[in-house]
This record gives C-alpha cells, sequence and structure tokens, in this order.
C-alpha cells in the first residue's frame, strides 16, 4: 500500500532534511551540557508518535481524501515537532524566527487537518459498519478474522451462538444454523493452486453476504466451509435463503487468473433449526452437530445425483 504514497514520504522527508539544513546554515549547535534532555524526550517522542501514526495511516489505507487529510495533518504535526525538537540542539539568533514560524504554523494546521480527517473517517467507518453488519454482530476483533475472506471464524460463531441460543428458546421463530460447503473444492486448488483456491473462497463470501439479510451473521467454520446464522428463522424461510444461495453460486462464473476459461461451482448446504431436536434445550456443540450431519445428507445426496445424471 506505501507504494500509492510514496510522494507523500518523499515531501515529509524533503520538508524534515530542508528544516535541517536551514537550521544548521543560520544557527550554531549547543554544546550537550546545554540540552534539556526531558525536552528532547517529550518533544522527540511526539514527532516519532506522529511519523509512526502516517506510516500507519498510509500502510493501512487507499489513496482517497481522508488519507489525504490524515497524511497532511500528521505531516504538519511532525514537522512540527521535528522544528521543535531542533531548538533543543540548535541556537537561533534573535532575528532568524522562520523557526518559530514552522513550529506555530505546521501544528495548529496540522491539527485542523488532522480533525478534518478523523471526522471524515467517521462517516466512513459508519458506512463500513453498515457493510459489516452481515459479517459481525455487536463484537469486533480484528485478531479473530480470517485473512482469506475477511470473515470472522468459529471461535466466533461459536460466542455468537452462545450469546443468541438463550433468546431463541422461548422465541416464536426458531435459530437456523447452515453448513455451506464447496463441491469439489480440492480440484481447484490441485489444477490451479491454492492462490487461486483462496481468491475463490474470497468471492464466493462476497457473493453469499450479497444473499443474506442485514442481521444474518456469516463466518468461515473451516476450509471450504462457511456457517451462517439466521436468527429468528423457520424451516421455510431457512430453504428459501439456502436455495437462493445455492442458486446465486451456480450462475457465478469464477475466473481464474490468466485463464480464459470460467468455472461454475455448486455447494451443498446442511440445515439446523433449534427446537428440532430430541431435547428441545439445544447447546451451542449439538446445534453444530446437527448441522454438520445435515451437511453430510446434502453432499451425499449431491453425489448421488451427479452419479444418476452420469
Amino acid at each position: 500500500m506505501l507504494k500509492h504514497h510514496k510522494w507523500k514520504l518523499f515531501f515529509v522527508g524533503m520538508g524534515a532534511n530542508f528544516a535541517l539544513i536551514a537550521s544548521l546554515a543560520v544557527a550554531d549547535v549547543k554544546a550537550l551540557t546545554e540540552v534539556n534532555w526531558l525536552d528532547v524526550l517529550s518533544e522527540g517522542g511526539a514527532a516519532v508518535l506522529a511519523l509512526v501514526w502516517l506510516g500507519l495511516i498510509l500502510h493501512s489505507r487507499p489513496a482517497g481524501r481522508v488519507t489525504q487529510y490524515l497524511s497532511l495533518g500528521l505531516s504538519g504535526i511532525f514537522l512540527a515537532g521535528f522544528q521543535d525538537l531542533l531548538d533543543e540542539f540548535i541556537r537561533f539568533p534573535d532575528t532568524a524566527r522562520w523557526d518559530h514560524w514552522i513550529e506555530s504554523g505546521c501544528m495548529p494546521v496540522g491539527l485542523v487537518l488532522l480533525t478534518l480527517g478523523i471526522y471524515h473517517w467517521h462517516k466512513e467507518q459508519l458506512s463500513i459498519n453498515e457493510q459489516l453488519r452481515k459479517r459481525e454482530r455487536l463484537f469486533r476483533e480484528h485478531r479473530s478474522l480470517d485473512f482469506t475472506t475477511n470473515l470472522s471464524g468459529a471461535d466466533y460463531l461459536r460466542k455468537q451462538l452462545l450469546q443468541a441460543l438463550p433468546e431463541h428458546r422461548n422465541a416464536e421463530k426458531s435459530l437456523a444454523l447452515l453448513f455451506i460447503d464447496v463441491d469439489n473444492f480440492r480440484a481447484i486448488n490441485r489444477r490451479y493452486g491454492h492462490q487461486q483456491g483462496d481468491h475463490l473462497l474470497q468471492s464466493l463470501s462476497e457473493l453469499i453476504l450479497l444473499n443474506i439479510r442485514r442481521g444474518d451473521v456469516l463466518c468461515r467454520y473451516a476450509g471450504d466451509r462457511f456457517a451462517l446464522i439466521l436468527p429468528n428463522t423457520g424451516r421455510a424461510t431457512a430453504e428459501n435463503i439456502a436455495g437462493e444461495i445455492s442458486a446465486a453460486v451456480q450462475h457465478f462464473a469464477y475466473k481464474p487468473h490468466s485463464q480464459d476459461e470460467s468455472l461454475f461451482h455448486s455447494v451443498s448446504i446442511g440445515i439446523a433449526l433449534t427446537g428440532n431436536a430430541p431435547t428441545a434445550q439445544d447447546s451451542v456443540e449439538t446445534l453444530i452437530e446437527r448441522a454438520n450431519l445435515a451437511l453430510l445428507h446434502a453432499k451425499e445426496k449431491h453425489r448421488t445425483s451427479l452419479h444418476r445424471a452420469a
């Protein structure tokens, strides 16, 4: 990502070099006994932190208005702190006032630009939150996200089920858990490589997200298997959503990199609902076990239908 912002880093470096060269040209270096090391630590630390924040922003964000405001604001704060740090080592003559202008000018301008960037970042994040509602509910932890699909994993699924099951035990509608497994996924890895397999999983996760409701939660359970939580959902609605997901995948033409052909896939889906077990008091593990069992039946049915068609 930094390659898209190399000019920003270049101008920040040029600004710092200009301030250093200009300061050395008009001022005298102080003896070490004259240096206030506590000020050096505080002012230098602030400048270093501003530079670190700038690097993190540029490394993690694409170009755009928000990134522009944030980077300009942090650049101004860094240059003001850097010039303030130079004052601790260099004695400026009374006639040289430009160093004060750098300190007093860059800092407020930088803070204003940084505030504008944070404000627009806040608006951007609200929009992103709406898109993430199908990936997460009430809890966010980036360390639990799957690197390939940006979905939460099995641990997050269990946490959500643990929270949702008590709410559905006495509810009019049950909770549905769907396990979605990509058929013949290993063949893709063997033929095109694991990188293409990961890209397919990422594409399928985005496709599934487009076909579920706002309150539903999609996770990557393991390998090529996804788990979908459908709150307040009966059997008919769960089967309808499963059918829509299956149809969407069947009509999705995946194109591997450097290949002209389009690949079409299918998924097997197992459905488990609370209240359908021999005991109505489902636990997280029993619900997952029943969804796994339903998925195995669905895959066997799929293989049987393919065998008959052949």
